[in-house]
Order: structure tokens, then C-alpha cells, then sequence
């Protein structure tokens, strides 16, 4: 049986020391790589909302290393004195891993990790070949068959040695323990699950996990120059299952997917029931500006809200987990309601979406849209959060022992402007927000809401108190003065942005969250001219009698945090 060493991420400013004798995988802590050479705005908050952050130059935001497009990258900066604030979430102890569940059943799966003698702090290694990630639609043949041997290695550790923290199925399993109530928070907060969904560590997490896969498929074929595809879901030409996972004599297959999905469909982001593949193309690119571009006010609005040591989870996830992630999540799991498949395996549930290779592709991109939101979209919105309580959470992971010309069609895709005003008082059932709150979604609902000013101005629309049902796949959209009345089109000026829901477990099963959609560029798009008031509708997609919208408000953007 191979022995291995562990490393995880252990991501804080200080270092900590491990004992020789703990029976947890070994830790990791990057060194300090290198400075960001542009200055950018920063975003300054914490899980103290009474306190702002100070900053000191010459460190490095260790969240936000990128590998793949375009190289090595990382940002910001760390704060010089952490002690002043909130916790952040600290790694867990997976001596102490239990059960995971969905819908308060206890999985026939366990999802702990082997353990291991001793925990070391990880360093970057030195790279002289950057691992470039291809598009999974436009991968040569060498690259997938590469990718297939390695797949395949992993997997067959599964049978040789599953105690193999770097197996197929092993690996799978660290999503379920981060994401279905196996690891508890450590300390004095053991009565909270740790969550990595739905909140400002979605973005870190996945990219060091995707780190680590993508190093150990690497050291299995002794390919330091492996990276994984990504799948291009965000161009038109990448909008289907990507072929290569598509046949079943290959380790990249898994039966565990919706049949209808597959060959030719084309992925519906927005669960919009469309059944004409230009429309969800259309309603695809449209669902993408909105999330990264037209919709988004502030940083958190994008990463996910705070979620420190001691927060309940899930506070709210930011606008592209919430989009694109979730739609492509459901999009490809089953959707059984009994039988083996019951919970939407493999990708329609946290606790199984690993054990489907194209998770880690379609993570990829996720990725990837992430670093495209930093550095390629241009607004004035702060990228970095220099919070200790962000900066310094920490993960454990296994490590592996044991031209760029970038298309981005949605990134210009701006639905027209309405070419007339709508008639507000035409728009048939609609009541004023304050006389039907809290709502239930289990129909569409259309509610008048006071702006903040007069016609157009700097504001953003936001839905609070947000109650879901976590065991339920939830998903809705947002539309402002619609009169048209045509929810199956989000390419339109009237379509504000979405919601949307992976099943996980909780511990009540009960979820509470917020999103802000931005307004401000809508309003160029549709004549509000001297309104004060707007008629906001919401559609639900998925399980909407699940959702109770508990406050619906419209206010002014929050001007920026900045440093200089």
C-alpha cells in the first residue's frame, strides 16, 4: 500500500506549528510568491462589520493564485495585524470527519479522507513549463489522450489501493466532505457544519482544488506540463457537452447524467425551458453579462458574502456561483426523484458532482471566469478583498506525492434597449412590495417597489432574506419593468439577473441568503425617465413553493471601499 504524505492549503499570515504525531493529512502554506505588479482597488471587509482593514504592501493575496490561461497569477495583499478581527474559517480536523447527508439521509457513502502521521506547510513549487489549460471542445488528440491515461490511473487506484489519497474516488470524495455536513467547524464551533458553497470561499477553494487534481493526474503520467481542459460553456462553439466526455469507453464517461443532455443539446444556464437552441444560446450569453458584468455592484456581489469561524453557513453565494455554476451543475446530473439516482447524481449534488469527470472541467471555466472578472471586465468595482478573515481561511488537500487570444462573446453581449417605455400601470397582478412580504414562489410574482431617487440613477435591486429549502434544487429569474411578459427570453433589457441552488446538506435543511442585482446599466436600457417607483417580476424555474423572498428594496450602489 503506497505511503503517502498529505499537504493542504493552510492559507494565513502567520505560521502555525504541527506536531509531528497528529494523526491529520499534512498542511500546506504558500510562500510569499510574488507582488501584483498593477495596483488595483481593493475591497475592505471583514465578518467585523464595524472595522475596516489596513493594508501593508508586499505580500501576496494567496486566494488568488490562478493557474492555467495566461500563466501564474496572484494579487493584493495581506493585512499586518489579524488578531483584531473575526477568525476565519481554519481547516478541518479530519480525525474528528463524520457522516454526509442529503435531505437529512444518511449517505451510503463515506466521504472522510485516509489520515495520515503529520501535517507539513506546502510551498509552491519552483515551475519552469507552464501548464496551459485547452478549451475541451478544441482539445487535439494528444491531449486527450493524455488525459484519458491519466483519468484512467487515477481510477485504477480506486481497485490497487483505495486508501490512496490521490485515487479517483478519493479524490471525489473531498468535495462531499467540504460539502455535505461531514466536516464540522473546528474549536469551539463544532455544532456548524463547514461549507465551502455559497459564500466568499467558493472561488479559492475550488482553484486550489483543481491545483492539486491536476498535479497528481500530472504525477501519474509523469507529465509535469499536464493541465486539465475546461469547458468553453460561455462561447457558443462550447455550449454542448463536450464530445470527449461523451462515449462510453472511455474513463472520461459517467452513466450518471441526464440522457436528454448530451450529443447535440445544447446547455440552458437559465433552466429558461426553451427548447430553441438559438434562444438558449441567446439566453446563455445574456445570462452571462448579467452575472459578471450588468448586475454586479459590489465585489462581494461577485466572490460571495463573508463566511468566517463560528458564521452559520451558506451567507450567500456571489453572482456567478449562483448562475452559470449552478445551471451547468443541474444541467448535467439526472433528474430521478427515486430509484439509485434519486439525489440528481452525479453532478446535480455536492456529494457526488467529484465522481464525474467533467466536474473538474466545468470547474475549470468556473475558474477561469473568475480570473476573466478580475482582468479582462473593466469597471471600477474593487477585485481584491484584503480581509484577514478572506485572506487567512484555510483547506486541507493531498498533494501529487502521494495567443491566449481569449473569446468572450458574451462579454459585449448587451441586450438592445427597449425601444419604447413600458406602461408600469399595464402590467397586469401586480401589488406593492410591502403588502404581500414575506412571498412565496410558488407562482410568479410581480410587485411594485420604490426606487431610491427619481429616473435613472446609480442603484441596485435588493432580494434579502431569501429562505430556500437546501435538499432542493431552487432557481429563479428576475425581470424589471416587464410588460412583455415572454420569461422564456433572457436576452432582453428587462432581464436583471438570477438565483439558483445546489442541493447540499444543512443542518436544518433551511437556507437564508441575500443577492444585490445591479440596476444602474439596466436603467440605460429601459426609459425610467421619472419614475420613482419600478414593478419587479420573479419567475421561479425550480421548486419555487421552496422559496420565501422576505424583503425586496431598491438603494443606492454602495460607494466603493478603495486603498491606494
Amino acid at each position: 500500500m503506497a505511503s503517502l504524505q498529505a499537504s493542504c492549503t493552510v492559507l494565513s499570515t502567520n505560521p502555525r506549528s504541527h506536531s509531528s504525531s497528529s494523526t491529520q493529512p499534512l498542511s500546506a502554506k504558500p510562500s510569499h510568491l510574488f507582488t501584483n505588479q498593477r495596483r488595483s482597488h481593493r475591497f475592505q471587509v471583514s465578518c467585523d462589520a464595524k472595522k475596516n482593514v489596513e493594508t501593508s504592501q508586499g505580500k501576496i493575496d494567496r486566494r488568488n493564485m490562478l493557474l492555467g490561461l495566461g500563466g501564474m497569477y496572484s494579487a493584493a495583499n495581506l493585512v499586518s495585524n489579524p488578531s483584531a478581527y473575526a477568525d476565519p474559517v481554519q481547516a478541518p480536523d479530519f480525525t474528528k470527519c463524520g457522516d454526509a447527508y442529503v435531505k437529512d439521509v444518511l449517505l451510503d457513502v463515506k466521504c472522510c479522507p485516509p489520515l495520515a502521521d503529520k501535517i507539513i506547510d506546502y510551498e509552491l513549487p519552483k515551475f519552469e513549463v507552464l501548464r496551459k489549460r485547452p478549451a475541451a471542445h478544441r482539445a487535439t488528440k494528444e491531449q486527450v489522450a493524455k488525459y484519458e491515461k491519466a483519468i484512467q490511473a487515477m481510477r485504477d487506484l480506486d481497485t490497487s489501493d483505495p486508501q490512496d489519497p490521490r485515487g479517483f474516488t478519493q479524490q471525489a470524495n473531498i468535495h462531499c466532505a467540504y460539502c455535505n455536513g461531514a466536516h464540522d467547524q473546528v474549536g469551539d464551533f463544532s455544532n456548524l457544519d463547514l461549507q465551502v458553497h455559497n459564500s466568499w470561499l467558493f472561488f479559492p477553494f475550488h482553484r486550489w482544488y483543481l491545483y492539486f487534481y491536476e498535479r497528481i493526474l500530472g504525477k501519474l503520467i509523469n507529465d509535469p506540463t499536464f493541465a486539465l481542459p475546461f469547458w468553453n460553456w460561455d462561447n457558443p462553439k462550447g455550449m454542448t457537452l463536450p464530445p470527449i466526455f461523451d462515449k462510453p469507453s472511455s474513463p472520461l464517461y459517467d452513466a450518471k447524467r441526464d440522457p436528454k443532455n448530451n450529443g447535440s443539446a445544447i446547455v440552458d444556464l437559465t433552466f429558461s425551458g426553451s427548447t430553441d437552441p438559438l434562444q438558449l444560446v441567446a439566453n446563455n450569453l445574456s445570462s452571462i453579462y448579467s452575472e459578471m458584468v450588468r448586475s454586479v455592484s459590489t465585489t462581494t456581489a461577485f466572490v460571495g458574502k463573508p463566511y468566517c469561524a463560528g458564521s452559520k453557513p451558506s451567507p450567500g453565494g456571489g453572482s456567478s456561483e449562483n448562475g452559470s455554476h449552478t445551471g451547468v451543475h443541474w444541467w448535467v446530473g439526472t433528474k430521478d426523484t427515486s430509484g439509485p439516482n434519486k439525489f440528481n447524481e452525479d453532478m446535480g449534488n455536492f456529494y457526488s458532482a467529484g465522481r464525474d469527470p467533467v466536474f473538474y472541467c466545468h470547474h475549470s471555466n468556473v475558474d477561469r471566469m473568475w480570473h476573466l472578472w478580475r482582468d479582462v471586465v473593466k469597471n471600477d468595482i474593487p477585485k481584491d478583498i484584503t480581509s484577514p478573515d478572506y485572506l487567512n481561511a484555510e483547506f486541507l488537500f493531498y498533494d501529487e506525492h502521494k495567443r491566449l487570444r481569449i473569446d468572450l462573446p458574451w462579454l459585449n453581449y448587451r441586450p438592445p434597449s427597449k425601444a419604447v417605455k413600458a406602461k408600469v400601470e399595464n402590467i397586469s397582478d401586480t401589488k406593492t412590495a410591502a403588502s404581500v412580504l414575506p412571498v412565496n414562489l410558488k407562482k410568479t410574482v410581480r410587485l411594485i417597489v420604490p426606487k431610491s431617487a427619481k429616473g435613472k440613477a446609480d442603484e441596485q435591486l435588493v432580494l434579502e432574506d431569501i429562505q430556500t429549502d437546501t435538499t432542493k434544487f431552487i432557481k429563479f429569474d428576475v425581470f424589471i419593468n416587464d410588460e412583455d411578459d415572454k420569461i422564456e427570453e433572457l436576452d432582453r433589457a428587462e432581464y436583471a439577473g438570477s438565483f439558483a441552488q445546489v442541493p447540499h446538506k444543512s443542518k436544518n435543511k433551511k437556507g437564508k441568503a441575500t443577492i444585490s442585482l445591479k440596476l444602474t446599466d439596466m436603467y440605460d436600457d429601459i426609459d425610467v425617465s421619472e419614475d420613482d417607483t419600478i414593478v419587479v417580476t420573479i419567475v421561479p424555474r425550480s421548486n419555487g413553493q421552496d422559496v420565501t423572498i422576505g424583503g425586496i428594496k431598491v438603494i443606492p450602489v454602495p460607494k466603493q471601499a478603495q486603498s491606494g
